[in-house]
């Protein structure tokens, strides 16, 4: 609809010639597409549907629709059992992605909401292939991305939780420790909180010495 492009554009303070502007924007729009498209059917790429208009593109042309295809067989490989395709998968899904969504756009309601939901996309998917590569042993290599992510999302209890592990399949189980209390004076200091019970768990764990947390997969325990 026109009125959701005006809100998009200006909020609740269009201008008084909102609506030929945002036709004007729309006929330029068209003119920027005219090269990409056959002759005379750039009016049925960005067609005029009712009171509004409608991009009518291939989802397998963009790169949105070859991540989510490539990010839900990755995420079906890896609750069958399949580590290595998933994160073959996974990262050939996140390979896509160049930077935050549509970080050069400037956002009004409706384009913050789409964002919003691509960035917890993005997360899921990296917290998949996260998995997948613990399941295939590669711990050593996530300790090092999983301590950057955390400067980011220091809070982030599931990756807290996964460089715990990682850190004691590798075979540094001080370290380990050390990385769960600095988890819990950070939850008490920032937030008056314990770890989760999974978590605490999960340090019992380590300090029994056993290594039943290696077997938590997608379908098992969360963390």
């Amino acid at each position: 609809m026109l009125d959701a492009i005006i809100d998009e554009l200006w909020g609740d303070k269009p201008p008084k010639s909102a609506v030929p502007t945002a036709q004007t924007y729309i006929y330029q729009l068209r003119r920027q597409f005219e090269p990409w498209v056959p002759d005379n059917t750039v009016e049925q790429v960005l067609a005029t549907c009712g009171t509004g208009y409608m991009l009518r593109v291939d989802p397998n042309l963009l790169d949105l629709g070859s991540f989510l295809r490539l990010a839900k067989q990755g995420h079906t490989a890896l609750a069958a059992g399949d580590p290595a395709a998933a994160a073959r998968l996974l990262r050939q899904a996140l390979d896509l992605w160049s930077g935050p969504a549509l970080a050069d756009v400037t956002a009004g309601p409706s384009i913050q909401a789409h964002v919003v939901h691509l960035t917890e996309q993005r997360a899921h998917t990296v917290e998949l292939r996260i998995q997948a590569d613990a399941m295939l042993g590669r711990h050593r290599e996530l300790v090092g991305e999983l301590k950057a992510m955390l400067l980011v999302d220091p809070l982030n209890e599931w990756y807290h939780a996964q460089l715990i592990k990682a850190l004691a399949s590798s075979g540094r189980r001080n370290e380990s420790l050390v990385a769960y209390q600095h988890l819990r004076r950070t939850l008490s200091t920032e937030l008056g909180l314990d770890p989760s019970q999974v978590l605490q768990e999960l340090h019992q764990e380590i300090l029994a010495g056993r290594d039943s947390w290696s077997d938590w997969g997608v379908s098992g325990n969360p963390l």
